[in-house]
C-alpha cells in the first residue's frame, strides 16, 4: 500500500482568505491540485495554464470556487500580462508550478529545440511571471512564491541533461530571490517533487540513459504520490504557515532525497 492511499487531504477553512493566488499549470496535476486547495480555503485563484479547453472544465465544474482562468503560453509576455491585469494591482501570492519533462536524453544526445523549449517552459516563463509580479508584492511590503523544481533539481540521476539543467535553474532563481527580496517581506521557497502522479508523460529516447537510470530508479525510487499531496506542500509554504521559510527547498519525495 503506497502512501498516497492512506493519506486524506484536509482542508483549513480561511488559510487563504481574503488573499489572491496566482497558479500556473493550474489545468492539471499538481497546478490543478494547488488552485483547488488554496480555492477551498478561501482564495481567489488566477488559474493559468495553456490549455483553455482543460480551464473551462475546470472552471465549470467548481463554479462556487473563487477560480479566474487565464489561458495561454506564460512564456510570452502576453500571457503574463494577461495574468497580472486579472490579479487585479493585487497579487499575495505565486505558485509556480507550470512545467514539462524531457526525454531523458544525456547532453551528447540533446538537441537544440529539446533544450530551448524545456528551458522556455520550466525556466524562462518562470522569470518572467515572477519579475512582472514581484513589483507588487514589493509595493505590498508581503509576498510569497512557490516554485515547484523537482528531485531532478537536487540529483543528476532523475532526469535528461535538460530537464536535470532546468530545474536546478529554478532551485538557483529560488534562492538569488530568497536573499535579494527577503528584506523586503517578501518569501521564496521551492518545492521538489518526487515521482508524482501527473498529466507529465517522461519516454526514455536514449538507450544510454535507459541502462544508466532505470536500475538507478527501480533500487530508490519510492511510490509515486498523488497531485494533492504536493499541494499540501505547496500550499503550506505559500501560506502564512510557512513564516520564517525562505530560500528552502523542500523535497517532497517520500524520502527519495535521503537515500
Amino acid at each position: 500500500m503506497g502512501n498516497e492511499a492512506i493519506w486524506q487531504e484536509t482542508i483549513t477553512n480561511g488559510r487563504f482568505a481574503g488573499k489572491t493566488v496566482v497558479v500556473t499549470g493550474a489545468a492539471s496535476g499538481i497546478g490543478q491540485a494547488t488552485a483547488l486547495r488554496i480555492a477551498k480555503e478561501g482564495g481567489r485563484v488566477i488559474a493559468a495554464d495553456i490549455s483553455k479547453g482543460r480551464l473551462d472544465v475546470l472552471v465549470e465544474e467548481n463554479k462556487s470556487l473563487a477560480l479566474v482562468p487565464v489561458a495561454g503560453d506564460i512564456s510570452t509576455e502576453e500571457t503574463v500580462a494577461a495574468v497580472v491585469s486579472a490579479a487585479g494591482g493585487r497579487i499575495d501570492a505565486l505558485a509556480n508550478v507550470a512545467g514539462i519533462m524531457d526525454d531523458f536524453a544525456p547532453i551528447h544526445e540533446v538537441d537544440d529545440e529539446l533544450w530551448d523549449r524545456v528551458f522556455r517552459i520550466n525556466v524562462t516563463a518562470l522569470m518572467r511571471l515572477t519579475r512582472a509580479v514581484v513589483p507588487l508584492m514589493l509595493e505590498a511590503g508581503t509576498g510569497s512564491v512557490v516554485n515547484v523544481s523537482s528531485e531532478a533539481g537536487i540529483r543528476g540521476s532523475a532526469a535528461g541533461a535538460a530537464y536535470t539543467a532546468s530545474k536546478h535553474a529554478v532551485v538557483g532563481l529560488t534562492r538569488n530571490s530568497a536573499v535579494m527580496y527577503g528584506p523586503k517581506g517578501l518569501r521564496f521557497n521551492t518545492v521538489a517533487p518526487g515521482p508524482t502522479f501527473t498529466g507529465i508523460e517522461a519516454t526514455f529516447a536514449s538507450q544510454l540513459a535507459t541502462e544508466r537510470l532505470v536500475p538507478l530508479m527501480e533500487a530508490n525510487v519510492p511510490t509515486p504520490a498523488n497531485a494533492s499531496q504536493l499541494a499540501a506542500s505547496i500550499t503550506f509554504l505559500l501560506s502564512d504557515d510557512g513564516t520564517n521559510l525562505n530560500g528552502a527547498v523542500l523535497a517532497s519525495d517520500g524520502g527519495w532525497s535521503a537515500i
